[in-house]
């Protein structure tokens, strides 16, 4: 089994459709136990036995961290997706057997913050639910600002606005409205962090328009979980291994390694975390970087590579695993 987080055998507890794209899905422990404690940000990564492959998603957590009875995700049909969730939607039913990660947070609340600033889009929304839930515990200072495309795909926007008005915001893309994010951040109390989840161009925007403003690096937090890309097919040589895997067009380069029986670190699969960084001994060709985590000139040096999200077009390729 791959050295990712510790496992937990769960059972599915409850499929609930939200909107005509989005469904929840409920986990309970098969042995009756409680579920390790988690904080707000969190997310588990599920397996799926998908016929003759394993598929390993990460998906935020939203239940509420003081909840230790289960474990809520919701997750977004897509169907011009890689099959996951797909999978989720259509073969989950209650009470199926199924196996989860135990949590990690890469997208953490800074509990020295005095006031939590979240902007979501779409499906962004779910770790910002259980975030509100932690804050409204301990009576933290928030306010959020939620971009969804019409008020019927607005998931959990209603109940959002009935528990925490004043300090939800919602704006509607077929409405022509729009985050005035400038003013927005300009207007923030000093000891603010923002925090984005959502599309990849509203992550880039919101980032960009912070630092244009002067805010400090370490005061603007984002997840942003990337789905590997599809490709041509490759080969890879795994020198401690001593095997040649063939990495598939719709394969990411960690299931080919998986896939061959060899173990490889991980904790989200999707390109921000940096446990499945894998060194390059040797290499002709050239790769297609797709993370977050390598520094340019590490993309550049051609030593490391991103097995989760990365790729490789090329005659050459061995890797330290």
């Amino acid at each position: 089994m791959s050295a990712g987080a510790a496992k937990i055998p769960v059972r599915v507890a409850e499929v609930t459709p939200v909107n005509e794209l989005v469904t929840r899905f409920r986990f309970v422990r098969r042995d009756g136990g409680l579920m390790p404690t988690f904080s707000g940000g969190a997310h588990t990564v599920v397996e799926m036995n998908d016929r003759d492959r394993v598929r390993r998603n990460p998906y935020s957590i939203m239940s509420d961290p003081g909840d230790r009875e289960g474990y809520s995700i919701s997750i977004r049909r897509d169907d011009n997706g890689r099959g996951g969730s797909l999978f989720m939607h259509r073969q989950v039913r209650p009470g199926m057997e199924m196996v989860i990660s135990n949590p990690v947070n890469l997208f953490a609340l800074d509990l020295r913050a005095r006031k939590h600033l979240l902007l979501a889009g779409g499906i962004g929304i779910t770790p910002f639910l259980a975030q509100i839930k932690q804050l409204s515990a301990m009576n933290g200072n928030f306010e959020l600002h939620y971009s969804v495309r019409t008020a019927s795909l607005g998931s959990y926007a209603d109940e959002l606005v009935a528990n925490y008005r004043p300090r939800v915001h919602l704006y509607h893309d077929d409405r022509g409205e729009q985050i005035d994010l400038p003013a927005l951040l300009d207007g923030q109390p000093l000891g603010t962090h923002v925090y984005v989840c959502g599309p990849k161009g509203m992550i880039a925007w919101v980032r960009k328009t912070a630092t244009a403003l002067g805010w400090p690096r370490e005061a603007v937090h984002h997840e942003e979980f990337l789905a590997p890309a599809s490709g041509k097919p490759f080969e890879v040589m795994l020198a401690r291994s001593n095997k040649t895997i063939q990495v598939g067009e719709h394969q990411s380069l960690l299931e080919a390694i998986e896939a061959a029986g060899v173990e490889a670190p991980y904790l989200c699969r999707g390109g921000a975390c940096g446990q499945c960084e894998t060194d390059v001994l040797e290499y002709e060709g050239t790769f297609l970087h797709k993370d977050h985590w390598l520094t340019p000139a590490q993309c550049a040096g051609g030593t490391k590579i991103m097995p989760c999200v990365s790729r490789f077009e090329g005659k050459t390729l061995v890797l330290d695993r």
